[in-house]
């Protein structure tokens, strides 16, 4: 059994979790809680990062981060399932990049106002990470790459990127970007885990 450390509200766990689904190997894999702000949490030993998400393998090795355990898992469904062919997968790859940029950026933002008092917010340092969702945001809003028959990993990352600003800045995203809003419903529609591993606080 693969075991997945991550947190429900991780959009980068999310994605694995995405993944794995539509991979079929659900099944495979445990998904144990991890808190990387305790020292006594043992994901300090499985990435010495202390970040999530990390895959321990069934030989107790460890792989992070959410693109190294997605290709993994790519390949443990025999390969090229998310990930297309030639050069078409540098342009999935970009997307991918793209929205976990945003993650990350997004993220930043979450962790200034949770981990500094107000009156050591630095509001310089926050309007930076969110013009960083933004540019992204526009960007994908106007190079959208529809889903076809086949799901690829950028749109998997771009649905959990979306799903992220829904939970953490309350969808504001949704009144200047219609063609996103319309892209999301199409593939929460078309891919039952992002409703699955949706959390609401």
């Amino acid at each position: 059994m693969l075991v997945l450390r991550s947190s429900p509200a991780s959009p980068f766990g999310r994605k694995v979790k995405i993944a794995a689904s539509l991979l079929g190997l659900s099944e495979r894999i445990q998904i144990v809680d991890a808190d990387t702000m305790s020292p006594e949490d043992s994901i300090r030993q499985q990435n010495p990062l202390g970040k999530i998400p990390a895959l321990v393998l069934e030989n107790g090795e460890a792989l992070y981060d959410s693109r190294v355990i997605v290709e993994y898992l790519d390949f443990l469904a025999g390969g090229g399932r998310i990930y297309p062919a030639g050069e078409a997968r540098f342009m999935a790859l970009r997307e991918q990049a793209l929205a976990d940029g945003i993650m990350d950026a997004a993220l930043l933002q979450v962790y200034e106002g949770r981990f500094r008092p107000d009156d050591k917010h630095e509001p310089k340092w926050v309007t930076h990470q969110a013009g960083k969702v933004e540019r992204g945001l526009a960007y994908a809003e106007s190079h959208l790459s529809t889903p076809a028959d086949t799901l690829h990993i950028g749109h998997i990352a771009l649905a959990c990127a979306l799903g992220y600003l829904d939970l953490r800045f309350a969808g504001r995203w949704r009144e200047t970007h219609p063609k996103l809003v319309a892209w999301l419903a199409d593939f929460e529609a078309r891919v039952p885990a992002f409703a699955k591993t949706k959390v609401t606080a």
